[in-house]
């Protein structure tokens, strides 16, 4: 703990004042006399409050920071800072937190007032935007009485290393949804099952937004209470994410890359395969193939999936399908479904690839997931002031025209698209392979 003395502004306007009474009182002497006294008054009261700040014991203010054991990246952290005041008087603290440098905060202050053997929490939440490590550093404490005319300032807090992982908090998310049947809340659209398949798993109770259909009256009437049917479907399918680390990635959006966004609802929708009893599967590529993780729904499966994602590294370069299509035909021989997020600006772009593409669609179910350019939609929704602006706008056009060719041209491959703004990246991507599995596609 390091013991600093800062004084107040409060210090600083009596003192001034007093100097400008003593300068008045050259000529005028019971001004002269006034400063005299508060000059005694003010030395008396900044005695009294460096004792109580300095010398009326020890460990009198106690400060911790919680976190959690890792940072989910693109959501909101809620961290924790429990301060003790162990002074037998009310003080005024200030706390500067030592946040990380990739958050670029310079201004984080929280005022409060603790009363004598109070504890109080603080809230606070960071939204990390990028994967890796973190660095913490101490907590910051300017204490104050109630006289205010010296802070003392308390270092506090252990320095500390907090990695930040893939959207942990949005797959949670998710998860829960999926088990209390409330994924319609999140966006995810309700997808009536056209296989033949009739077996039902189990009877459970009925949980709010089950079909009624299902719901099977001969168990309602034994239990007494609504029970349904669960029923079936095709178990098994191997569901890998693709995920392009190549230059087309590395656009940003809302403070995140392109790249992350695709990490993050990778991570979701391996975990959401695993609940439906598929296999989650990743690979990931871009002028080389940087991770494969088999398909697989053993328990361990999605910390596997997490550590690999929170290690990837790229240097954003140009993508090599060529090297994607080799290691798919040389490692994955079942029929799979391919969700490849990847980003194409414009139909040359696509050409290049597309005959990988087919080759890949030919084999296995792919899924090309890629990317809106929502700042050139905000672009075609202001009005042309001038002839610049006309010719930006029409470029804006054009790009958005590219984007509705590619989808074009997917689909005419026999393809199956999804286009989307990064923002709806997991929501549409757990949409589509819903959709799929409904129609027995995989």
């Amino acid at each position: 703990m390091i013991k600093s003395i800062y004084f107040s502004n409060r210090f600083f306007i009596i003192l001034c004042s007093n100097v400008v009474l003593y300068i008045f009182g050259h000529y005028y002497d019971f001004l002269f006399l006034v400063s005299k006294v508060l000059t005694i008054i003010f030395i008396f009261l900044l005695i009294v409050d460096l004792f109580l700040l300095y010398f009326s014991g020890n460990n009198n203010i106690i400060a911790t920071r919680e976190t959690p054991k890792r940072l989910s990246n693109g959501d909101d952290n809620v961290l924790r800072i429990y301060i003790t005041n162990n002074y037998n008087f009310v003080v005024k603290i200030k706390i500067i937190d030592e946040i990380p440098a990739q958050f670029q905060i310079r201004n984080f202050k929280i005022h409060s007032i603790v009363n004598p053997e109070e504890e109080k929490v603080f809230e606070y939440f960071l939204r990390p935007v990028k994967r890796g490590e973190y660095k913490f550093g101490n907590i910051n404490l300017f204490v104050e009485n109630q006289i205010g005319f010296v802070n003392r300032r308390y270092k506090l807090g252990e320095k500390k290393l907090i990695a930040v992982y893939p959207s942990y908090i949005q797959m949670r998310k998710y998860e829960l949804m999926a088990i209390s049947n409330r994924l319609v809340e999140l966006g995810i659209k309700k997808i009536r099952k056209i296989s033949n398949n009739n077996e039902f798993d189990q009877i459970r109770e009925y949980v709010k937004g089950d079909d009624y259909r299902t719901i099977n009256w001969k168990a309602t009437a034994r239990r007494m209470q609504f029970m349904v049917n669960q029923y079936q479907d095709e178990k098994s399918q191997q569901v890998y994410s693709l995920i392009d680390m190549g230059r087309t990635m590395k656009m940003p959006f809302e403070g995140m890359t392109l790249l992350d966004y695709a990490i993050n609802a990778s991570l979701v929708i391996s975990n959401i395969a695993i609940y439906k009893q598929d296999k989650a599967g990743l690979i990931s590529f871009s002028k080389k193939i940087h991770s494969i993780v088999q398909a697989d729904r053993k328990k361990n499966q999605m910390m596997k999936i997490l550590e690999t994602l929170y290690r990837q590294e790229t240097d954003y370069s140009e993508s090599n399908h060529e090297a994607l299509y080799s290691i798919i035909k040389n490692k994955i021989r079942q029929r799979s479904l391919l969700l490849l997020f990847t980003n194409f600006e414009g139909i040359s772009s696509l050409k290049r690839q597309l005959g990988f593409l087919k080759q890949l669609n030919k084999h296995h179910l792919l899924v090309v997931i890629f990317f809106e350019n929502t700042e050139i939609k905000v672009l075609l929704d202001n009005s042309p002031k001038n002839t610049e602006d006309i010719y930006v706008k029409t470029i804006a056009e054009k790009f958005v025209y590219e984007k509705k060719l590619i989808v074009k041209e997917l689909n005419r491959n026999g393809i199956n698209v999804v286009l989307t703004e990064p923002k709806n990246l997991t929501v549409d991507t757990i949409n589509k392979y819903l959709q799929l599995k409904a129609l027995g596609a995989i």
